[in-house]
């Protein structure tokens, strides 16, 4: 039989951690139930000591999630190991994951502790972990730069306390696929209790490599990867799930293990997720980019069409891509609507907010002739902000013609006010963004416009991403509309309003 490799997401953790992915609470659950329909084994929902609102989105994830194992991460401290405990209560299976740096440089200039001091805190957190369950990771962080001899006395020492599952890190992308592998390989072969847990993997992808890595440590005995959907997470992002997954899949000849993965989730997962976060999935990218099974040689045209796999290693449909079925339209009614949702597993908190979404549905299908699940999806993301919204846009007038300078004349909400501007600019929505600007005078600086059809057609919803930058802090926003100036305004919109929240707080005069 072959082996079980596990999947462990870390999208709502690690990938969270990309410059302005930040994600709410109702947005962590709704990505936290397609993990679960695809069948990913372990879901790493944060960091619950990081802050109340993280520690909420993983309570939320830990309470609605049945058939996946839900787990938080902690510092090997006890104050953050309780905080995780008590965010996991509710869990049908929880799992912490605690760590601690291991390689020289952090030992010495982040932690400012001995290789003796950091076994035994090591220790102690596994001990203080067991008080909530017997499902613990360690990591030793920066594992990848760290002695293998001072590894294996750190690894050895907390299997003997407990860990069921020891993770081996590449934090900075720094090692090499063979230099890897046989990492891993040392580390089963010098530890005495290396039989006792699962050896896992987190690779990031600073040097393009986070996939090979992952791969090459699971042909020496890895049996768990942590990865993240589209790739997601903190500098350049860590193994992508949909890589991982169907490489391991589509080469059974090579690898002497599979995932549980119900792979036709992908592709609806990774959409979900770049409507959720604002990340656009690049068009070349592997599996999920729109261009993956598209084929512009005249030569390879005429070798797919001859037989598929000339030049197809994978079927398009196995990936979810032609999955999403048209279920909805204009004529379709409350019942239905409220059903697909929770398909998708969206569900509102009272029969006033999925009212209003209904509402909201039926004006787009008025605009749009066909619905598609990322539509949905795309409403729910504007609708679960709108309750945090301060500035939120009433009307916009935004005109261009040849020979002509553009102009937008806009009317923003604010509390029980309304504010008017308008502007000219080099097109309709630089001259919306200078009229926006003249009513909120952010200082603001924009780092990001991206525009990306949400579905295809003439009549498709745009999204429209925007990341601003200010005093340090960085943010995205995202907006949906027909009316792709529309999604523009929105999108900024959004993104100031998470500057102005964080503002707020450390400022209440204001």
């Amino acid at each position: 039989m072959r082996d079980h490799l596990i999947i462990f997401d870390t999208t709502l953790r690690d990938g969270e951690q990309s410059p302005g992915a930040s994600m709410t609470k109702e947005e962590k659950v709704r990505i936290a139930r397609q993990l679960e329909r695809m069948g990913v084994d372990v879901i790493e929902a944060g960091f619950p000591a990081a802050s109340n609102g993280d520690f909420e989105a993983v309570k939320a994830v830990a309470d609605t999630v049945k058939d996946s194992v839900v787990c938080g991460l902690a510092r090997a401290i006890e104050a953050d190991i309780g905080r995780a405990g008590e965010a996991l209560r509710g869990a049908n299976a929880a799992r912490i994951h605690t760590f601690i740096a291991t390689s020289p440089i952090h030992m010495k200039n982040k932690l400012r502790m001995s290789p003796e001091q950091v076994i035994e805190q090591a220790v102690k957190a596994i001990k203080w972990a067991r008080q909530y369950t017997d499902n613990i990771e360690f990591s030793p962080e920066d594992a990848g730069r760290s002695e293998i001899s001072f590894l294996c006395r750190v690894l050895e020492a907390v299997i003997d306390v407990g860990a069921k599952t020891v993770n081996i890190p590449d934090t900075v992308g720094y090692t090499m696929p063979d230099q890897f592998g046989q990492l891993i390989r040392t580390l089963r072969e010098r530890i005495p209790n290396s039989d006792k847990v699962v050896f896992s993997v987190h690779c990031h992808n600073d040097l393009g490599l986070a996939v090979a890595n992952s791969l090459s440590a699971v042909m020496n005995g890895a049996r768990q990867v942590e990865c993240t959907i589209n790739g997601l997470g903190e500098r350049a992002g860590n193994a992508a799930l949909e890589e991982v997954v169907m490489a391991v899949r589509t080469r059974q000849d090579f690898f002497p293990c599979d995932t549980r993965i119900d792979t036709t989730h992908i592709v609806p997962a990774s959409k979900l997720v770049s409507g959720v976060t604002g990340f656009p999935v690049q068009p070349n990218k592997a599996i999920v980019g729109a261009n993956a099974f598209a084929h512009e040689s005249g030569i390879h045209q005429d070798g797919v069409l001859k037989h598929r796999e000339t030049y197809e290693i994978m079927r398009a449909e196995d990936v979810g891509w032609g999955t999403n079925k048209l279920l909805l339209g204009k004529h379709s009614g409350r019942n239905a609507f409220r059903s697909r949702l929770k398909e998708l597993g969206i569900e509102f908190e009272s029969e006033e907010v999925l009212n209003t979404m209904f509402m909201r549905f039926k004006d787009l299908a008025d605009k749009k002739h066909e619905i598609f699940d990322e539509d949905l999806h795309a409403l729910v993301s504007d609708e679960v902000q709108a309750p945090e919204e301060h500035y939120r846009l009433l009307s916009l007038i935004a005109h261009s013609e040849t020979g002509e300078v553009p102009f937008a004349r806009i009317v923003i909400a604010a509390e029980n006010n309304e504010l008017h501007a308008e502007s000219e600019g080099s097109g309709p929505v630089d001259a919306t963004y200078r009229a926006i600007e003249k009513i909120l005078n952010s200082g603001a600086e924009l780092q990001l416009f991206s525009v990306n059809n949400i579905t295809s057609g003439t009549d498709a919803q745009g999204e429209v991403t925007v990341r601003l930058q200010r005093s340090g802090r960085i943010v995205n926003g995202h907006g949906a509309d027909t009316d792709i100036v529309v999604a523009s305004a929105k999108a900024y919109l959004s993104a100031f309003n998470k500057l102005y929240s964080k503002l707020e707080r450390a400022h209440p005069q204001i």
